[in-house]
């Protein structure tokens, strides 16, 4: 049970690191969603409950329904959870890249080089509860890995990439202080 429970909570992030032995990547941040995410999914979960805790009051003929109906409730919302959980963006020596999908893992990542811009939106109730949204840019048409929602300290995460860019060498010194 340990393990199937691991493989559903923990996507394994340092599987995904280049390891030749002379010029290892090194992880510099790991991102899990902000905490606001996992609000619908409690919802559910409690509104699940609520049509489970009926069959209490029902007729013991029709007391089924309500008790399959909140389990069935209580389990989507208990999944809505295990995938904003597995959800990761990796900031690396060498790359960007975001892992997520409960059963089905999509996987995206882009070098640092290929990174043109980065915006960062923050919505007034992300500037209020402490989150924001990247969006990469790059030279490529079609993209794995544009827009990253809910990343918590969001202004913190941005300098930590213009850190480790500005550490390999791939932008001057002024580029990556952040203007008075």
């Amino acid at each position: 049970m340990g393990r199937v429970w691991r493989w559903l909570t923990d996507p394994d992030i340092g599987e995904r690191l280049l390891r030749d032995g002379v010029d290892d990547e090194d992880i510099a941040d790991v991102v899990t969603k902000h905490w606001v995410v996992y609000v619908v999914p409690a919802l559910v979960g409690a509104a699940g409950l609520a049509i489970w805790a009926l069959f209490l009051f029902t007729r013991p003929s029709g007391a089924w329904f309500p008790f399959l109906a909140g389990l069935l409730v209580m389990a989507w919302g208990g999944v809505m959870a295990l995938q904003r959980n597995i959800d990761r963006f990796v900031v690396t020596s060498d790359k960007v890249f975001r892992v997520h999908g409960l059963l089905n893992r999509r996987e995206a990542s882009m070098p640092l080089q290929r990174i043109l811009d980065i915006t960062v939106y923050k919505p007034l109730h992300g500037r209020i509860l402490g989150f924001g949204h990247f969006t990469f840019e790059s030279a490529a048409q079609e993209q794995g890995l544009r827009e990253i929602r809910y990343v918590p300290r969001i202004d913190q995460r941005n300098l930590k990439i213009q850190e480790v860019q500005k550490r390999v060498g791939l932008r001057s010194k002024r580029a990556a202080r952040p203007q008075a």
